[in-house]
């Protein structure tokens, strides 16, 4: 096991009816910024119940934060929570409202130009406002985490920064505020937490058992969370458990003392920000083939999903990891996401378009041996193209 430092000082307040209680968490005299996205949080309530615990505190609002997060709106948000002297906000959303209200928070205190904030993925970060949050949609791990990404559309860029400045200092999970949503948005969910883990997980061994049970037992709660998960089940276990795990995937403890493979991630953030298709979903494109072309570099670890995860020990080492590689991809396409770039209407000149944008963003060493440089995101990208066999049509 490597060598770590663990720090996660949010406090989660979990189960059904706990937004009351963000009145004793808040300062009494805050002037409080409530953040959130779309007319949904007032439409279900949840932003009225928010405002509701927040008793008499001065509040001001800001709506409008999209579900990947625009820097040009963070922007907006850093402006008026400045003229109005906030000094406390609260997010009530998912993980895209939570990553705003972190980078407004950072920015809120920061001199010097916000957007050497992302460039510099959160180094210069010296304070930050403080802040809660209401999670609503769990898949990002960002309630309980010191990380956040930003879109900048102009730039036609995706960064992510992190800070244990941003950590937040609260969060409230109250599995009843996932029954409004709807399928699409719960299958991002679990295809957002299960990359997560694997991430962390399917790389090279280090001894770390602990990390590796844990890992492991999220993959396999979130394959048999995924069939019970549909819009019309409310049951109550079933959402809890969900809401947890998507936490865990993120929070930090898995990710101690193991090395990291956020390939997927980066390569995955280019296609949002060149082609706006939602984050989970591109990480269901890159996944499947990145496993496959980095197989060697993997071996060990891809057996030891192979087995402990989806019970595959039947077969020489070759058949087993192709059985594994083509069982991840199965679940995606299970919960109805589709997982190669044509699907999306997508053909090489995409490829060209993301190759080019990791060059110019400086993700030439990707991977945990830092071995997936552009050519190697190339190879990758094309055997995300469409399903073997099939006929790439043209855009």
């Amino acid at each position: 096991m490597q060598n770590f430092d663990f720090y996660n000082p949010t406090r989660i307040l979990f189960g059904e009816g706990r937004i009351s209680e963000i009145d004793d968490h808040v300062p009494p005299n805050a002037n409080v910024m409530v953040l959130y996205g779309g007319e949904s949080a007032r439409r279900y309530g949840t932003l009225h119940e928010v405002v509701e615990s927040l008793g008499n505190r001065r509040i001001t609002e800001f709506g409008g934060i999209e579900a990947n997060p625009r820097y040009e709106t963070l922007i907006r948000a850093v402006e008026k929570a400045n003229t109005a002297k906030v000094d406390f906000l609260m997010a009530v959303g998912g993980g895209s409202v939570i990553d705003g209200a972190k980078f407004v928070a950072a920015a809120m205190t920061f001199e010097g130009d916000p957007w050497s904030i992302l460039t510099q993925h959160g180094a210069n970060v010296q304070s930050a406002v403080p802040f809660g949050t209401v999670l609503t949609l769990p898949a990002t791990g960002s309630e309980m985490n010191q990380g956040a990404v930003v879109t900048n559309e102009k730039r036609r860029s995706k960064l992510a920064f992190k800070s244990p400045h941003v950590f937040p200092q609260f969060s409230v999970l109250d599995p009843t505020k996932t029954y409004t949503l709807p399928q699409r948005q719960l299958s991002n969910g679990i295809a957002d937490a299960f990359v997560h883990v694997i991430e962390q997980y399917l790389t090279y061994p280090t001894g770390a058992m602990i990390q590796d049970r844990f890992a492991e037992g999220l993959l396999k709660t979130l394959i048999e969370l995924a069939p019970k998960l549909n819009e019309n089940n409310h049951d109550y276990p079933t959402r809890a458990s969900f809401m947890w795990a998507t936490t865990w995937a993120l929070n930090g403890m898995i990710g101690a003392g193991v090395p990291k493979d956020w390939a997927s991630h980066m390569i995955g953030h280019e296609l949002t920000a060149l082609y706006d298709i939602d984050h989970a979903r591109t990480l269901a494109i890159v996944l499947p083939s990145l496993l496959r072309e980095r197989r060697e570099a993997k071996r060990e670890k891809l057996l030891q999903y192979a087995g402990r995860v989806w019970d595959i020990h039947e077969g020489d080492e070759e058949s087993r990891i192709e059985e594994a590689i083509k069982r991840t991809r199965s679940f995606f396409e299970g919960i109805g996401i589709p997982t190669y770039l044509s699907d999306y209407d997508l053909d090489d000149a995409a490829i060209d378009a993301v190759v080019t944008n990791l060059r110019s963003h400086e993700m030439t060493e990707l991977g945990e041996q830092k071995e997936i440089t552009p050519e190697v995101s190339r190879k990758i990208l094309q055997r995300s193209l469409c399903a073997e066999g099939s006929t790439q049509q043209t855009v």
